[in-house]
């Protein structure tokens, strides 16, 4: 599998594999098979007092077939996951793999063939055409991972057979540093969860926030750091961009910015200059933007980084709350006070606190964006519970059916009473 990953992306290190996607799939499927018996069970639920001795409870009960619309930037992960999440549920499956990525999805549809029956799990490999049909097909429930552009196109498509959709976008994702916390620290997180996967991800930062008479020092360490992580550009360690297109749209982003007047430096210690044949897109720090440019207008899903700089941390929540709400948001500050402020006065899919990302891969979580990152959410009993009816049940008592009797037609004197006494007038 970390071969066909690497070949569809011209190069990404199967340690990066292991650790972003086959570990974090694993743990999950740990994790739903030591639980699932007791999410299974009925819940008791109690019934209105006017109904006792009446008895309720919840089943949780299988939708049917669930389709799941892969990602290309995790072809793995955002493809096994929400499957092992429908599967605890007791659904079939049916899934299609982002045909820009065509040599995991074909590892996928054997490896699943082998495993399940095709009545049970079934994967269909094509292009985009298929992936058209596929949203169209009157499944139960429908997950999409991509970008926003497209996830609308599935959702309109679902709309025709009234089938309920889980949206996993993305978005402009912020991260907010307070002017007390350590910039090298900060700046370490951000960029390394920035620079995973050549930046191709969807919770990665997609601008930071720094308060402006710190935004040189951070770049300073932002530099350093990169050179430390990757000293070579071309080498295993550095994620290429999917395919040239993805190249020259970061190309074209760095080169608006640069025209309007914006300070772009990138990070290219050995010199490589690597280009669109080799797809290794130096990692690039943007200082100076505004709205006018593109790569604040685009979530950018590569290797660039927009340092923005802030006055009050007012300004600063103004300024995230000016954009859509995005899929994560981090905020780096060691006060109390200023984290829950920062919590209350924003929107976001998800927050980690003083890191980035790793809100992603808790358990008991739920993972899903709000807006135009996406709606509903995943991951354990979240999932579970997303791919499941939650049906609720009243099991009705003699007694009560014998009091309720009092409340029907012909209405005589005590269904005038017991309505009054009901409503709450004497």
């Amino acid at each position: 599998m970390s071969e066909a990953i690497s070949a569809d992306f011209g190069n990404r290190s199967p340690v990066e594999t292991r650790l972003l996607e086959i570990f974090p799939l694993v743990d999950e499927i740990r994790h739903i098979k030591r639980r699932l018996k007791r999410w299974m069970r009925p819940r008791f639920a109690a019934a209105n007092w006017q109904f006792l001795p009446s008895r309720a409870r919840i089943l949780y009960q299988p939708l049917g077939v669930v389709g799941v619309v892969g990602a290309w930037n995790y072809p793995v992960l955002l493809t096994l996951s929400p499957l092992a999440n429908a599967l605890a549920a007791g659904n079939r499956v049916m899934i299609k793999p982002s045909e820009a990525a065509p040599r995991t999805a074909e590892t996928l549809r054997r490896m699943i063939g082998e495993i399940f029956g095709e009545d049970h799990v079934r994967v269909l490999t094509g292009g985009a055409d298929l992936s058209q049909a596929f949203a169209a097909l009157p499944f139960d429930h429908l997950i999409f991972t991509g970008s926003g552009k497209v996830g609308r196109l599935v959702m309109k498509a679902a709309a025709d057979n009234l089938t309920p959709v889980t949206l996993e976008l993305g978005g402009k994702s912020p991260a907010l540093i307070h002017a007390s916390y350590p910039l090298d620290l900060a700046a370490d997180r951000i960029c390394s969860a920035k620079l995973w996967n050549g930046g191709q991800t969807c919770v990665a930062p997609d601008y930071v926030l720094v308060p402006s008479d710190k935004v040189g020092e951070f770049v300073t360490h932002a530099v350093k750091i990169i050179a430390r992580r990757y000293p070579r550009l071309c080498s295993a360690d550095y994620t290429r961009l999917i395919d040239r297109r993805a190249w020259h749209r970061m190309r074209m982003l760095v080169e608006d910015a640069q025209a309007k007047g914006a300070r772009v430096q990138s990070v290219d210690p050995a010199g490589e200059t690597p280009g669109d044949d080799d797809r290794a897109f130096p990692p690039t720090l943007i200082t100076g933007v505004d709205d006018s440019m593109l790569v604040m207008q685009e979530e950018i899903f590569g290797p660039i980084l927009p340092v923005l700089g802030y006055s009050t941390l007012d300004e600063a929540i103004a300024m995230v709350n000016a954009r859509p709400r995005p899929l994560a948001l981090y905020y780096f500050d060691q006060d109390r006070g200023r984290i829950d402020q920062v919590l209350a006065r924003t929107v976001s899919g998800g927050v980690t606190v003083n890191d980035c990302v790793f809100h992603l891969v808790q358990h008991r979580l739920p993972f899903g964006g709000v807006g135009p990152s996406g709606m509903g959410a995943y991951h354990g009993f979240d999932g579970f519970r997303t791919f499941s009816k939650k049906k609720g049940v009243l099991l009705q008592s003699r007694l009560a059916a014998t009091v309720l009797g009092l409340l029907k037609p012909p209405y005589g004197f005590w269904a005038r009473r017991i309505a009054s006494l009901l409503i709450g007038r004497r």
